[in-house]
This record gives structure tokens, sequence and C-alpha cells, in this order.
């Protein structure tokens, strides 16, 4: 298999995980949050919080979805690896509020660090593409 096709499958992968996870969050927070890693449910109004998560995770999962559609190939390496800070925020976020250590390591981590891979593979497969210097076309006389 090469490593375009294996790029795109993880790149599809991550639109189709983080697109899931955050309709989940919007539709019904409830449930998925508990596994985010937070050691208590946000009391009064706060569970609006966990929407605009929810909303957060599909915007970055549409994004990465139009360039991999569109085969915006450096484009999407580049916004995979900065999507990926979010990911790194959440585990910093669980960790500041005394949450689990086990998530913010094996779930929010995990999930930036592999972003963050995939994102340097699809930029290391197009590196040849974009240094190929352009040819010119001959003119008409």
């Amino acid at each position: 298999m090469s490593l375009k096709k294996i790029n795109t499958v993880l790149a599809a992968a991550f639109v189709l995980f983080i697109l899931w996870f955050g309709t989940e969050y919007i539709l019904s927070p409830e449930i998925p949050a508990p596994g985010y890693g937070l050691p208590s449910w946000p009391s009064g109004d706060g569970g609006g919080f966990l929407v605009v998560k929810g909303i957060r995770d599909v915007v970055m999962a549409l994004v990465l979805g139009v360039l991999l559609v569109t085969g915006q190939r450096r484009a999407l390496g580049w916004t995979l690896m900065v999507e990926a800070l979010a990911a790194y925020g959440d585990m910093a976020n669980v960790l500041a509020h005394h949450g689990s250590v086990a998530t913010a390591l094996g779930v929010h981590c995990l999930t930036a660090t592999l972003m963050l891979g995939n994102g340097l593979l699809i930029m290391r497969e197009t590196r040849r593409s974009a240094a190929a210097p352009a040819t010119s076309v001959p003119q008409p006389a």
C-alpha cells in the first residue's frame, strides 16, 4: 500500500472519528462527557460548554474533510498538525482540572500525537511535488 493511500485512510478516519465525537457532544453530551476525563459533570448550565466542544469538533472535522475531498494534500497536512493542538489542549485541560491522567494521555495525547504524525507523513508525501520546479510552457511563435 502506498504512503498516499495510508495517509488518506488515516486522515479519513480522523474526519469520521472527530465528526462522530463532535456530533455526540451536540446531540447528547451526557453520553460522551464522562469519557473526556474531567472529574465531575459541569454544574448549573455548564453543560452548554460541552455543546461548544461538539461544535468545535464538527467544524474541525469538516475542514479536514473538505481538504481531503478537494485533494489539497499539503493544506491537509498543515491543518492536521495545527488541529492536533486542540487535542493537546484537551489533554492539558484534563490534567489542569485534576482529571484522569490515563484519559488525558491515553485519549487526548494519543489522538493529538497520531494527528501530528499523520500531518507529518502527508507533508513528507507531498514534499516532492512542492519542491518540484515549475516547468515552463513553450510560448507560440
